[in-house]
């Protein structure tokens, strides 16, 4: 935006506030109007697009103190019908030479620099075009008074501004997520996207695919694609961290007397694990290195003992179960149990 722009942009009426807001009111209407005209929560619409900008550009000279002094004398003026008039006897404003006298003499009264009359024209003198004029104040002093020249402006980063990040979803397996995989995406040009998914990503992870967002100024770099993951439960297995969880049966008998039992794996090989004599119900046995790989390192397996009470008995277990209950009977599992909770 050319620096004469100033005289045609009414920055207080974009963000709804009045000329005299203080620094807080200026930064919380900003933010309200950002969240409502953000891209990402106006997908496809440009004239939101131009909404934010226009936003952001009117936050920038008017957060800063330097740029908002600068913008509210440059309105002053505007507003006081010719642009500028000269200095000497019939001039009837405060000239150019008032509001910006100090850019050239060093803002301190008797300055050493050059004192400067400008003219609108007539009378035989010739007129100063504002674009030129303002032009020249970057050509002597290294950047104009307002921000510098070009992407410089208003408090904007120097160079070209970079293309706009761009949110996207996909869904993967439990087994996908844990395992890696590639996935196919839709552009924001309508052409697919091939992006792969890390080995160990979590449900609700958030992948960075650089370049893939929207385009930005010529020579600037584009925005980028943020990928948010959503993963499937699975019917076995958990995650807690890299390692894998899943429930593990056992009979009463192997848990009581011991056993030898196999353990699925995600992999789809089963493993066997030794279940101790007299393990009891929510013990958790580990087998190492068969949970997810992921770049941090190889999770575990955990499997936690689940005792399965039998619904149905023969004749004989029944025997052998009460001929079990006769010798415990003066065994109370539940004394401890009394005995913390009265404490």
């Amino acid at each position: 935006m050319a620096s004469q722009d100033w005289f045609e942009k009414d920055f207080y009426a974009t963000l709804g506030v009045a000329e005299d807001a203080s620094e807080a009111d200026i930064k919380k209407a900003y933010r309200k109007l950002a969240r409502k005209w953000h891209p990402d929560q106006n997908p496809g619409d440009e004239a939101a697009e131009r909404k934010f900008k226009e936003i952001g550009e009117a936050n920038a000279v008017l957060s800063d103190p330097e740029e908002r002094q600068q913008y509210d004398a440059v309105r002053q003026m505007a507003r006081g019908g010719a642009r500028f008039t000269a200095g000497g006897p019939g001039g009837n404003g405060a000239g150019f030479e008032d509001v910006f006298g100090s850019m050239f003499n060093g803002g301190a009264p008797g300055g050493g620099g050059q004192r400067v009359r400008f003219s609108t024209g007539g009378g035989g003198q010739q007129g100063i075009n504002l674009e030129d004029l303002l032009g020249g104040f970057a050509g002597a002093q290294g950047g104009s008074p307002f921000g510098g020249g070009g992407y410089g402006q208003y408090g904007a980063p120097a160079g070209p501004r970079p293309g706009q990040d761009i949110q996207a979803r996909t869904s993967l397996t439990f087994r996908q997520a844990a395992t890696g995989d590639t996935v196919t995406l839709q552009g924001v040009d309508g052409k697919s996207i091939t992006a792969r998914i890390p080995a160990g990503v979590k449900d609700g992870q958030k992948i960075r695919l650089r370049g893939k967002g929207h385009a930005g100024d010529p020579g600037a770099p584009k925005g980028d694609l943020l990928l948010t993951v959503s993963v499937q439960p699975h019917p076995v297995f958990g995650r807690d961290g890299n390692n894998l969880t899943l429930e593990l049966p056992v009979t009463f008998a192997e848990a009581a007397l011991g056993a030898t039992v196999e353990v699925p794996t995600l992999e789809g090989k089963p493993v066997k694990v030794r279940v101790a004599p007299g393990t009891p119900s929510g013990r958790v046995l580990r087998v190492k290195g068969r949970g997810i790989k992921a770049k941090s390192g190889a999770g575990d397996l955990l499997a936690k003992v689940s005792v399965v009470v039998p619904q149905r008995l023969t004749d004989e277990a029944k025997a052998a179960l009460e001929a079990l209950q006769a010798q415990e009977q003066d065994v109370n599992p539940r004394d401890e149990l009394k005995a913390k909770a009265s404490s």
